[in-house]
């Protein structure tokens, strides 16, 4: 900073202090309302579901995680059912978690067989329509 011999100079290094201070102030006034907004619980929500959205490992680990949590939850319902026996429903709860596991863990191998098989039942359905119209 340059030394300020004169009233004038001084006025002058004052008031464009004044200005820069101004400036720096609107910017951060402006700063606090970005953050303000970005904290609403509406926006948190919808920036993390465009943020998912985007992400394509994302979306494939929900669905692998969703598969193993229904998988799960179908064989507990299976093996105990409306049993009151406290046996059963602890070897359901086990089973459940192992089998949520092991689906959420090999969602993408359960993926292509489950593609494979309904592309294989779908092919035969085609050439057995042909057949009967032949």
């Amino acid at each position: 900073m340059q030394t300020i011999s004169s009233i004038a100079g001084l006025k002058e290094s004052i008031q464009l202090l004044e200005a820069e201070q101004s400036i720096k102030g609107q910017i951060l006034k402006d700063q606090l309302f970005i953050t303000y907004e970005s904290l609403k619980p509406g926006n948190l929500l919808k920036y993390t579901l465009k943020e998912i959205s985007s992400s394509p490992n994302m979306i494939d680990n929900l669905a692998g995680t969703a598969m193993g949590l229904l998988g799960g939850y179908i064989s507990k319902k299976i093996i105990v059912g409306a049993s009151g026996n406290i046996i059963r429903k602890l070897i359901g709860s086990i089973l459940q978690f192992g089998v949520t596991n092991v689906v959420a863990q090999n969602s993408e191998v359960i993926k292509s067989f489950g593609q494979t098989l309904f592309q294989h039942f779908t092919h035969r359905k085609e050439l057995s329509s042909k057949s009967h119209v032949s």
